[in-house]
């Protein structure tokens, strides 16, 4: 017990972004306006935990995923013309190419960048990663059903890597976003 609260005192922040990640992935679940609010919160804080763990692109995607928030945010609180939210759709097809051609493209940038100028002993996870959750909460902010299928990738993929960084808690979180990620498809199907 003592080693446990040793950890979280020694790591608060990563606690606390932890915590608040539970309350977006709910609020995910339920599709509700306010997980953006949780969306700012959690990547401000996550800064911090993945520049000491030495994760820089998971540094980076956190600055994507701050400014993120606040598109997100006001796109569905804009919602279209015919309604006053944005509804939950399918991606049209159209998309699909220029999304794979991003991934791509920001997979290898990044892994150049961390490859080139820094000390990341994962170079290619973390770069899978913020590729990846670059293109998935892009699709979210459009409210696109098969973003849960991106999450799906890289929370299972993350939990691995915070797992090997001793990030224990973060991994705990993404193994709970993997199993809710599945859960949350079937669940914004439904509200289609």
């Amino acid at each position: 017990m003592n080693e446990l609260a040793a950890y979280i005192q020694n790591n608060l922040l990563e606690v606390t972004g932890t915590l608040v990640g539970l309350v977006y992935l709910w609020l995910e679940y339920k599709a509700s306006i306010w997980l953006w609010v949780a969306g700012i919160i959690m990547p401000t804080i996550y800064i911090f935990v993945y520049y000491k763990a030495g994760l820089y692109a998971d540094f980076g995607i956190n600055v994507y995923y701050l400014i993120a928030a606040v598109y997100g945010l006001a796109l569905w609180k804009r919602g279209t013309a015919k309604k006053k939210e944005l509804p939950i759709t399918f991606m049209p097809k159209n998309v699909y190419l220029p999304l794979i051609v991003v991934f791509i493209v920001a997979l290898l940038l990044i892994a150049w960048i961390l490859i080139r100028f820094t000390d990341s002993n994962v170079p290619w996870w973390d770069s899978f990663t913020t590729a990846l959750s670059i293109v998935g909460i892009w699709m979210l902010a459009k409210k696109y059903i098969e973003q849960w299928f991106t999450w799906i990738a890289v929370d299972a993929v993350s939990c691995g890597l915070y797992i090997y960084k001793e990030l224990y808690f973060t991994s705990v979180l993404y193994g709970l976003y993997t199993v809710i990620a599945v859960l949350g498809y079937f669940k914004w199907k439904r509200l289609m």
